[in-house]
């Protein structure tokens, strides 16, 4: 197993860095996916009944008895499986970001591997048993960890390759993961009608295909991997010597960024921003619908949607790389103040009927809800230092994960509360829009306070961490006890 230890991931003489971002791809492109896992909710509610949904009992009236039949899996019970794997994705990161970190890409690419094809495979006997917690267990928990792992193997080692462009790196890796719908829906569709028969709907072999496909990709990923050697730099680049107003030269231990305000301040800037975002795509086909009743068909929503992925994805990229040239600061700024016009406009789009302003307005603030997740790890580097940069990003996903919890209900029950209240189904977002864009106000005020982080928390060198300073501490209380030296 040493073949995955970080010492036998450096990179030789000659190897070119621009390997390092398709090796990235092989990984995010795979737990991309994630986007595309509402293709099988609706498959999953016909295991039994192949057609339709099977009736929850049988009832015998001559008999006065009732036979109990299996019963078919409802909408409302699949949706955990998603929302449980984006909460094991915050939680694994900020769990496992150091053991990333320190062992390496290539150790966590693999693990994330066999964890990703690990939930496909028990999310499969999941589907043949007829048995749900196993996809709970399965897609939600061990492929939640896989999302975690897998999200944050490549971010540093992309930041150490590309010191010079370290939003365009992160950029066209994390790209990878919103692009990953666009392979995996059309995919796993095709495979289950090539799996379905009369009497049988084909979700669990279409788990057991991904699960291999996905597996040999992932494992190309972690073989192409390195890290650079020592004091490697690209050719031509010189490291600033001294920091700027918002970009440091020093690193912070990781569990020491959790003291600072800096961190506290873009988890906030994060979380509002995934919270704006993350709700209206969750239900993107649905509101169209219902705010243009009659001019958006379903077909023209699914249309409406897969466009929201593609600006998903190429806000990634763009925004990231934008970055680079105007700073991770005022990119958010522009998130904040033009998402807030946005939001501002949608409810009357709706009011005049323009479907063109409606699509145009939700396409840009898709394309900052994905520009959000690949500006942060550049963020936390301008602001921590290269060194912990993984572990500090996986920490601070845990915003995502409470984004993930705050941005659908805002939606959905704020709707279902104007609605059974008497408000228009085309009215019912209105509030919704305006609560999202005061959102982002607090997300500016957060995102305004952001200051270099003070240098007390700064390293001196790669001993100088809060455990090492424990260590310290708890030698020199040794010493008044015992009367020696501390170290004798």
């Amino acid at each position: 197993m040493s073949f995955f230890d970080r010492s036998r991931t450096v990179a030789g003489p000659g190897f070119s860095r621009w390997m390092v971002p398709p090796a990235a791809l092989c990984v995010h492109l795979c737990i991309g996916q994630a986007y595309a896992f509402s293709v099988f909710n609706l498959p999953m509610t016909k295991l039994l009944g192949i057609s339709h949904s099977t009736a929850p009992a049988n009832w015998h009236a001559n008999l006065n008895w009732v036979t109990p039949l299996p019963e078919d899996w409802k909408l409302t019970e699949l949706g955990w499986i998603f929302s449980l794997a984006i909460f094991f994705l915050g939680v694994s990161s900020a769990v496992f970001g150091r053991w990333v970190e320190e062992g390496g890409p290539r150790r966590a690419m693999f693990t994330a591997a066999l964890c990703w094809a690990g939930g496909f495979f028990v999310s499969a006997i999941g589907v043949y048993l007829h048995t749900l917690w196993l996809l709970y267990l399965g897609y939600g928990v061990i492929g939640g960890i896989a999302l975690g792992i897998g999200y944050i193997s490549p971010v540093s080692t992309l930041i150490k390759w590309f010191p010079d462009r370290p939003g365009m790196a992160t950029g066209m890796a994390i790209m990878g993961f919103g692009g990953g719908a666009f392979i995996a829906s059309p995919l796993s569709v095709w495979l289950m009608r090539k799996f379905t028969t009369t009497t049988h709907v084909g979700v669990a072999e279409t788990f057991i295909v991904l699960g291999v496909v996905y597996f040999i990709w992932m494992i190309v990923g972690s073989i192409i991997v390195r890290v650079p050697a020592p004091g490697w730099k690209p050719a031509g680049y010189t490291p600033p010597v001294e920091a700027t107003k918002l970009i440091t030269t020093s690193d912070v231990y990781v569990y020491d960024s959790f003291k600072t305000p800096q961190f506290w301040l873009i988890w906030w800037i994060l979380c509002l921003n995934v919270t704006a975002g993350i709700g209206v795509l969750g239900q993107a086909s649905a509101m169209s619908q219902e705010m243009f009743p009659g001019r958006i068909t379903p077909v023209a929503a699914a249309g409406f949607v897969g466009l929201m992925s593609l600006f998903n994805m190429g806000g990634r990229f763009f925004w990231a790389s934008t970055s680079d040239y105007i700073g991770r600061k005022n990119t958010y700024f522009v998130f904040m103040v033009l998402g807030f016009i946005l939001y501002c406009i949608v409810p009357h789009t709706g009011s005049i009927g323009s479907v063109e302003g409606f699509v145009v307005c939700f396409l840009i603030i898709i394309s900052m809800y994905g520009g959000g997740f690949s500006t942060v790890p550049a963020y936390l580097r301008d602001m921590f230092g290269t060194r912990y940069v993984g572990a500090i990003h996986g920490l601070l996903l845990t915003a995502w994960s409470a984004a993930g919890i705050f941005g659908p209900v805002l939606v959905n029950y704020i709707r279902e509360y104007n609605v059974t209240h008497g408000v228009p189904k085309a009215q019912a977002y209105n509030v919704t829009m305006y609560i999202m864009a005061g959102l982002l106000v607090i997300g500016f005020i957060c995102n305004l306070l952001v200051r270099a982080v003070n240098a007390r928390y700064h390293m001196k060198s790669e001993e100088d961490s809060t455990l090492a300073t424990a260590a310290r501490a708890g030698a020199a209380m040794a010493a008044r006890f015992t009367g020696k030296p501390a170290g004798a």
